[in-house]
């Protein structure tokens, strides 16, 4: 798939199958691009791609009807309501008016905008216009979800709420974060792209395997078979080695997600 001249998303064979699916990599990566064409917004130039067995060009139109997809640039029309903003999409999805009325109302009390379901969406913070469109997802009650960073501007105690409202989601998920606990909190798959290509996937334990016993330890010094990362040194050490490292001024941090990043993206100093 080509954007602005450059590849964006090239040989990317993936099955996802788990009930959420993470696609984690670095701005630039083609995920958003990935789940543009997966929703059926965006024309691949090649390949093929299925939804719960329905190809996404032969036969977008039924792939449609049982997708929601709530891309990361949305934004609400000002003057309505959340209330009246869910409803509505619940409505052009053929939802009965009582239907749509108790789905939206259920959904908007589940990620915590309970309160502010009947105030104008221009009165709304940044976060919970975002919180808005998941409860839109939510309500849709679609087989698959494509969410694109679905919490990026929420505080810590919105961003649980909504992950709490997606775990709670019956449909299949395949969303895209930055946030690398997010990835950890909700995925039973991750997927991490690079250059338009799935470079690696697995479970978050399994990806995290090759960390085994280790921790990650930071110095403003360099350090033998260490990583630079904007001035840190980044080495990656057993566990019963990391007090030395402390007495030597340096921070000992558990392993995440953060850490396939830094291992692919910067060269080992020897």
């Amino acid at each position: 798939m080509y954007s602005g001249g450059k590849i964006a998303v090239n040989e990317v064979e993936a099955v996802m199958t788990k009930r959420v699916t993470t696609l984690i990599g670095r701005n630039g990566a083609g995920k958003t691009s990935l789940l543009r064409m997966l929703s059926t917004q965006l024309l691949p130039t090649s390949g093929t791609a299925t939804i719960e067995g329905l190809d996404i060009i032969r036969e977008a139109a039924k792939v449609r009807k049982i997708i929601s997809s709530i891309p990361q640039e949305a934004s609400p029309i000002g003057i309505l309501t959340p209330y009246e903003q869910v409803k509505m999409y619940l409505i052009g999805r053929k939802f009965t008016n009582s239907d749509a009325s108790r789905y939206a109302i259920d959904a908007l009390e589940k990620v915590g905008l309970g309160e502010a379901i009947n105030s104008p969406a221009d009165t709304l913070s940044g976060g919970m216009k975002r919180k808005m469109f998941v409860a839109l997802a939510i309500a849709s009650d679609a087989q698959v979800v494509f969410l694109d960073e679905p919490t990026t501007g929420l505080d810590p105690l919105s961003r649980f709420e909504v992950w709490s409202a997606i775990k709670k989601l019956r449909s299949n998920v395949l969303l895209t974060t930055h946030y690398m606990e997010e990835a950890e909190n909700l995925s039973q798959e991750v997927f991490l792209m690079d250059l338009g290509r799935i470079i690696d996937h697995g479970t978050v334990k399994s990806l995290l395997s090759r960390f085994s016993d280790r921790v990650r330890i930071e110095s403003g010094k360099p350090m033998s078979e260490s990583y630079s990362v904007g001035g840190m040194h980044i080495k990656y050490a057993p566990i019963d080695e990391s007090e030395r490292y402390i007495k030597d001024g340096a921070t000992v941090k558990r392993i995440t997600l953060d850490d396939l990043f830094i291992m692919r993206g910067v060269d080992l100093e020897s």
